[in-house]
C-alpha cells in the first residue's frame, strides 16, 4: 500500500472525516506512517508549551494549503506512540486560530491507544491561501511542510462569477443533493407567515424552481449556491460551500473564554430557528414605568436580532474560508462576519445608503420566505430600534476582509426611553433619521445644520426637511439668529433636573422669555437666580428679560429683597 493512498485527496474523502475518521484503525494510519496530509508530532520532545503551538500552528497551515489531513500528537516520527500529559485540548484549538490568517477551524479529539493518549487534530483544506499570523505561509511537500512562496501561489477559491455569486450555479450537483425535508421546512414557514402566498401549494420542483434554488439544464437539476445553502443536504454543503458555517460561542461573566460553542453547518433557516433559541435563552427584560403602565424592555429587541443576522448571512462573503461568528456576552452579542461592506458604503453612510446586498439572491429568498419585510440592509431598523430603547448605537467596525457589529444590552438612557415612547403614542413613529437627531440634542442639547446631516446621514437639502417636521411636532425650535436648533421647553420638561439640563450661555433673550413663562406655568414661581440658572444668563440678562416680561404685563414681582420672586400675572 502506498502511503498517499489513504488520504490521497482529503474532499473525496469528506465522509471519513465526518465519522471521525473511524473508518480506518488510527493504528493503521500510524503503521503506514507520515504522509502528505498525515502529520506525526512528538510531545516529549516539545517540553515549553509554546513552542509545541508554534509547531501546531505551522503543521496545520501546511496541510490548509496542500489538501488538508491529521496531525497526530504525541506520536514519535518512526511511529512510536509516546502520548501526551497535561493538555487543554480547547486551548491548543484556539491558539491554532488565533494565530492563522484567515483564521482556521481545527477539530481536536483524544484517543487511548493502551496506557497512552494521543491527540488528533483534523484540519480541513482551506479555499483561500492561509499563514500563520506572522504572516508566514507553507505547504505540505510529501511528508514534509516546506515554505510556501507567493510565486508559487494558486488560489485554492471557487472560480471567480461576475454578478450574484449565490444565483451561481454549482455543476457537480444534482437532485440527490436536495434534502426533502428541508423544502418542506420551507414551505411550512413560509405558510405560517404569508397565508396569502400561494408558493406552499407547488410540487416540490417548482417551489425550488420558483425560489431560483435550482436549475434545469439538460433535463439534469443543478442546485444554485443558494439552493445548496436554503435546501442542501448537510453532506452537499460540506462538499460544495464547506465555508458556509456559523460559529455560535457563549461567555459567562468575567471569562475570556467560552464555555459553550455551537457549530452549525446546516441549512440557513434551520440554523437561523437554532441560534434564535440560544438568543431567547439569553434574552431577559428590565420593566420599565412610563406614564401609567410598566413598558417591557428587552436586552435586545427580536427584530434587532433577526436583521442583524440575516444582514450577516445576506452580505457574508461566502468565497471566503472563514465563518459567520455570533458572540453571546452577558452584556453584549458580537457578529463578525466575513468579507467587507459593500461597495460605496462605510460607517459615515450605512443608515442611509441604499440597498445593495452582495448576494441579492438569497436577499430575495429571505423576502419571499417572509424573514423581511423589504430587500435590504435593515440596518435602519438597528439603529433605530436600539437608540429609541434608551440603548447605545450599533457598533460597526470594518476591517478589510470583515464586519464586526456590536450590540449592547445597557439600558443607558431611561429618559430619552419614556420621551420616545409618549411622543411615538401620540404623534405616530419617528424616522431613524429624526431619532439620530433627537438623540444627538439630547446628548449634546444643540445640534446645526451641517451637525444633523452628518448625525443623519444625508445631506444638508434633505436633513432641512426633518428638521422642519421635528419642529412641527413641536420637538424642536430653531434658535434665533443662529443656525441652530434645540429641543423645546415641552420636551426639557420631560427630562428630570430639567433647570440643570438646559444651561446655555448663549441662549436667545426671546427664547428665554417663554421658558420663564412655560415653567411658570408648571411652579408656582420663579426667582431671578433661578432664572440665572435656567437661561444660563447673568445677574444683568436675567434682570433685563425678566423687567421685559414685567413691562409686558406677563409676570409681576412679590415680595422684597432676597424674598422677591416672580409669579405669572
Amino acid at each position: 500500500m502506498e502511503n498517499v493512498s489513504l488520504f490521497a485527496n482529503i474532499e473525496d474523502n469528506r465522509e471519513f472525516f465526518d465519522e471521525g475518521m473511524m473508518l480506518l484503525d488510527i493504528r493503521q494510519i500510524i503503521r503506514v506512517g507520515e504522509t502528505n496530509t498525515v502529520e506525526f508530532k512528538s510531545w516529549i520532545k516539545t517540553p515549553k508549551y509554546k513552542d509545541m503551538i508554534a509547531l501546531l500552528v505551522k503543521e496545520a497551515v501546511g496541510l490548509a494549503n496542500t489538501k488538508g489531513g491529521i496531525i497526530l500528537v504525541g506520536v514519535e516520527d518512526d511511529g512510536e506512540i509516546t502520548g501526551c500529559t497535561k493538555f487543554d485540548t480547547q486551548n491548543i484549538i484556539e491558539a491554532i486560530y488565533d494565530k492563522t490568517i484567515p483564521k482556521l477551524f481545527t477539530d481536536i479529539e483524544v484517543i487511548e491507544l493502551g496506557d497512552k493518549e494521543i491527540l488528533r487534530i483534523i484540519v480541513e483544506k482551506s479555499s483561500e491561501i492561509t499563514s500563520t499570523s506572522n504572516g508566514i505561509t507553507y505547504r505540505r511537500l510529501g511528508k514534509n511542510t516546506k515554505p510556501y512562496y507567493p510565486s508559487e501561489y494558486s488560489s485554492n477559491r471557487i472560480e471567480g462569477f461576475k454578478g450574484d455569486y449565490s444565483a451561481k450555479i454549482i455543476e457537480n450537483s444534482s437532485e440527490e443533493d436536495v434534502d426533502f425535508v428541508e423544502v418542506e421546512n420551507l414551505k411550512r414557514k413560509l405558510h405560517s407567515r404569508d397565508k396569502d402566498s400561494t408558493l406552499y401549494n407547488l410540487d416540490d420542483l417548482s417551489f425550488l424552481k420558483d425560489l431560483e434554488l435550482i436549475k434545469v439544464i439538460d433535463d439534469e437539476i443543478k442546485l444554485t449556491v443558494a439552493g445548496v445553502l436554503f435546501v442542501g443536504t448537510e453532506a452537499a454543503i460540506v462538499k460544495y460551500l464547506p465555508q458556509a458555517e456559523i460559529l455560535v460561542l457563549s461567555y459567562k461573566e468575567g471569562k475570556t473564554e467560552y464555555h459553550k460553542r455551537l457549530d452549525l453547518k446546516v441549512p440557513l433557516v434551520r440554523a437561523i430557528d437554532r441560534i434564535h433559541q440560544v438568543f431567547e435563552d439569553r434574552n431577559s427584560i428590565e420593566n420599565i414605568q412610563v406614564g401609567l403602565f410598566k413598558l417591557e424592555v428587552q436586552d435586545y429587541p427580536i427584530n434587532v436580532f433577526q436583521e442583524a443576522l440575516l444582514n450577516a448571512i445576506t452580505h457574508r462573503d461566502y468565497e471566503n474560508t472563514s465563518s459567520i461568528i455570533i458572540k453571546f456576552y452577558p452584556t453584549e452579542i458580537i457578529i463578525e462576519n466575513p468579507g467587507s461592506f459593500p461597495e460605496g458604503i462605510d460607517s459615515n453612510n450605512i443608515i442611509s445608503h441604499p440597498s445593495t446586498p452582495r448576494n441579492k439572491l438569497i436577499a430575495e429568498i429571505f423576502q419571499k420566505l417572509k424573514y423581511v419585510q423589504r430587500s435590504g440592509q435593515g440596518v435602519d431598523i438597528i439603529f433605530k430600534d436600539m437608540l429609541a430603547l434608551g440603548k447605545s448605537a450599533p457598533d460597526y467596525t470594518l476591517y478589510n476582509n470583515a464586519v464586526k457589529l456590536i450590540l449592547r444590552s445597557s439600558l443607558e438612557d431611561v429618559e430619552f426611553l419614556k420621551f420616545i415612547t409618549k411622543e411615538e403614542e401620540l404623534l405616530g413613529e419617528f424616522t431613524v433619521q429624526e431619532i439620530c437627531i433627537l438623540k444627538y440634542i439630547k446628548e449634546n442639547k444643540t445640534i446645526t445644520l451641517s451637525k444633523a446631516a452628518e448625525v443623519a446621514q444625508i445631506n444638508k437639502q434633505s436633513v432641512t426637511t426633518v428638521l422642519n417636521n421635528l419642529c412641527q411636532r413641536k420637538n424642536i425650535l430653531q434658535r434665533e439668529k443662529r443656525n441652530s436648533y434645540m429641543f423645546t421647553h415641552r420636551v426639557y420638561a420631560e427630562f428630570e433636573d430639567q433647570i440643570e439640563y438646559i444651561k446655555d450661555k448663549d441662549f436667545d433673550e426671546i427664547q428665554a422669555e417663554v421658558m420663564i413663562v412655560d415653567y411658570l406655568k408648571k411652579n408656582d414661581y420663579i426667582t431671578r437666580s433661578d432664572v440665572e440658572i435656567l437661561c444660563g444668563f447673568s445677574s444683568t440678562s436675567s434682570k433685563r428679560v425678566l423687567q421685559k416680561l414685567r413691562a409686558q404685563e406677563q409676570i409681576e414681582l412679590v415680595g422684597k429683597g432676597k424674598a422677591s420672586k416672580y409669579i405669572l400675572k
